[in-house]
């Protein structure tokens, strides 16, 4: 990693390096071009590997793998393209110096090394290349990654990109890493009727500043109309209840699944939710186990939605006739 830029001995050592980067539509159609054509030709040149996640989402991850170099060649054709193509929108006011934002998608853990001691790393990353950097302090949505933005012209889009991937590959990440998915919208999965669980009953409890946070969880706006006429109230949750716990019943062949090996998929979902999880011990001559979650409203329908991801199960609603 130190080798990045500094002396030839260094940079031939065959560091392979992955950087993911998060587009909006009209971004990604930039970057592919006609019939894939600017795609292609930036694979070509740059000699980098890269994907576009697929979907319908309005957001979609590109992948960007190869050496070093071959990586830093892509961001900069990407940069160059996206400038280009900013520049030609604005009635050539500003043509060919539009700031270009690029949004990298960084481990968490990575996140620490990147900001340094009382924020020293990125001020001297701001410093030294002239962009602007700001790490996101949320988790990007059912991940344990962060979103970075990079903001400037390209010349110093690339230089920061540089140093921020010196500092990624000088600190590898901890632990394992929930890779972000775009389309994983948990207001999607909460509100379909089929799919998941239906939990639309809980929303009939929820107060606006819980609503506006699900919604940054699920990076959706939530329909409300389909709020107001909720089939279930679940049991013992009321407007004015701060915190409130759920019982589910649990497949006996699922519970590993959400334990995790020594106990760290459980763990993981309870950090991610902010919801206390109780497991009960195994019944003689029971199938199921259960679940109870307690926290705010917002915080066990996270980790209901955890659990039933990691699961691929449904939960069953057990009813205790109010908690």
């Amino acid at each position: 990693a130190s080798g990045v830029g500094s002396s030839p001995e260094e940079t031939e050592l065959s560091i392979t390096l992955t950087l993911r980067m998060l587009m909006h539509g009209k971004e990604i159609g930039s970057i592919i071009g006609k019939k894939g054509e600017t795609v292609k030709r930036i694979r070509e040149q740059s000699s980098a590997r890269i994907t576009i996640s697929e979907g319908s989402c309005p957001e979609r991850i590109t992948t960007i793998t190869g050496s070093t170099d071959a990586v830093f060649r892509a961001v900069s054709m990407i940069a160059f393209k996206l400038e280009e193509d900013l520049g030609a929108g604005s009635d050539g006011a500003a043509v060919g110096r539009a700031p270009v934002t690029l949004r990298l998608v960084i481990p968490a853990s990575q996140c620490g090394s990147l900001i340094g001691k009382a924020g020293a790393k990125i001020r001297e990353i701001r410093e030294s290349t002239g962009a602007q950097v700001q790490v996101a302090g949320d988790l990007l949505p059912n991940s344990t990654e962060r979103a970075v933005t990079v903001s400037g012209v390209p010349d110093t889009i690339i230089q920061c990109v540089r140093q921020i991937c010196a500092v990624i590959l000088e600190s590898p990440p901890k632990g394992a890493t929930i890779p972000y998915h775009p389309g994983l919208s948990l207001g999607t999965i909460l509100l379909s009727a089929n799919q998941g669980f239906s939990m639309q009953g809980q929303y009939s409890g929820v107060s606006p500043t819980e609503m506006t946070k699900l919604q940054q969880l699920s990076g959706h706006t939530l329909p409300f109309a389909s709020l107001g006429h909720a089939p279930s109230m679940v049991p013992g949750l009321d407007t004015s209840a701060q915190s409130s716990s759920q019982e589910f019943l649990v497949p006996n062949d699922l519970i590993g699944c959400i334990i995790g090996r020594h106990g760290s998929k459980i763990s993981e979902i309870r950090q991610m939710s902010g919801a206390h999880i109780k497991i009960g011990n195994q019944t003689e001559g029971s199938s199921e186990r259960h679940v109870t979650i307690t926290g705010s409203p917002v915080s066990i329908t996270l980790a209901q939605y955890l659990i039933t991801a990691c699961g691929g199960t449904h939960l069953h609603d057990q009813d205790l006739g109010g908690q």
